[in-house]
């Protein structure tokens, strides 16, 4: 019984944590047609969040971004080209891991994190290991 009240509890503290802020200003927009002729496959993209748990993460890291994406690139596109592009790779508190496009972004100030010296071989293998992960649960254990 407990356990199902904690459940119901923490779904609608989510559900009110991934409602919009008011007010939401984007300083830096970049449009996901020119963010992917920039990004390289393995590159992180952070993103500044408008939902109400992206204030709260940005306040408790002291820092300006408060979501972070895999870019795997559209190679799903390459096979079938009426695919939807499922860009990047994401974790999401109420969806788990998901695969999502680049335009899920347009209109949020974003920024591309690029790691140095990742040969092409560990790159497509960090790309493999990440799309692998899509479907995984949300670890919830430490948010409360």
């Amino acid at each position: 019984m407990i356990s199902r009240f904690l459940t119901f509890m923490s779904r609608q503290l989510l559900r009110y944590l991934e409602s919009p802020v008011l007010g939401y200003h984007a300083f830096s927009v970049t449009s996901a047609k020119n963010l992917r002729a920039s990004l390289q496959p393995g590159d992180v993209v952070l993103i500044d969040g408008n939902l109400r748990i992206s204030r709260v993460i940005k306040f408790l890291t002291q820092s300006s971004w408060s979501h972070a994406a895999i870019y795997v690139g559209g190679a799903d596109q390459e096979t079938n080209p009426r695919a939807r592009p499922d860009d990047l790779v994401e974790a999401d508190a109420s969806l788990g891991v998901i695969a999502v496009p680049l335009e899920k972004y347009n209109g949020f100030n974003t920024r591309i994190c690029r790691p140095v010296n990742l040969s092409e071989k560990d790159r497509k293998k960090l790309v493999e290991t990440v799309k692998n992960r899509v479907g995984d649960q949300y670890d919830l254990k430490n948010v409360f």
